[in-house]
């Protein structure tokens, strides 16, 4: 995301691959973007960027560049498409990226601020930190004032196979949020 990708977020995926998070997000994709149309998806080369191109998406990712500092990739995309699955939480002013993009589609997911837990913050990679939990509406609303009309929406679960309180909230409090907008015409943003 920001600079090089490090280590760590080349290997963020090894050990905990989140399939049920990737199962939905595809369908999701799939209800709204078709293969025809070419996709910038924000962040480097990941699992889910893989699974795209594997489904038949023309994928491009933006470089690792700061994307609360350098819009060039976005600017200079000619997608149709951006995708952003779990980027804007990392972004001090995702307003900022929002409004640069060129695409009239968005598909886009956050995980959701649970009031059980805590932000996420990552003790060895200082750019693998949420300094955004959203709640639904928080997102809906940053959308919206960046000029993006939601069409659609979904959440899901992510249960843990652990025993304990948090475990159990989280079997059926939704973590996961999707959002499918599209471009205001300029005289509505």
């Amino acid at each position: 995301m920001h600079g090089q990708p490090t280590l760590q977020a080349v290997q963020m995926y090894e050990n905990t691959y989140p399939s049920k998070r990737f199962q939905h997000t595809l369908e999701f994709l799939r209800k709204h973007v078709s293969t025809d149309e070419s996709i910038l998806d924000l962040g480097v080369e990941n699992p889910f960027s893989k699974i795209m191109k594997e489904q038949g998406y023309s994928v491009e990712n933006t470089k690792g560049e700061d994307l609360d500092l350098d819009f060039s990739s976005v600017k200079a995309s000619e997608a149709q498409v951006v995708t952003a699955f779990e980027i804007f939480e990392h972004l001090l002013a995702p307003f900022n990226t929002l409004r640069e993009i060129k695409a009239n589609k968005l598909v886009a997911s956050i995980p959701l601020k649970l009031w059980f837990s805590p932000a996420y913050r990552s003790k060895t990679d200082p750019w693998d930190r949420h300094y955004h939990e959203f709640e639904d509406w928080q997102f809906d609303w940053l959308l919206e004032k960046a000029g993006w009309e939601i069409k659609d929406r979904a959440k899901w679960t992510n249960p843990v196979k652990k025993i304990g309180l948090r475990p159990l909230l989280r079997s059926f409090t939704p973590r996961y949020y999707i959002v499918y907008a599209e471009k205001k015409p300029i005289d509505q943003a």
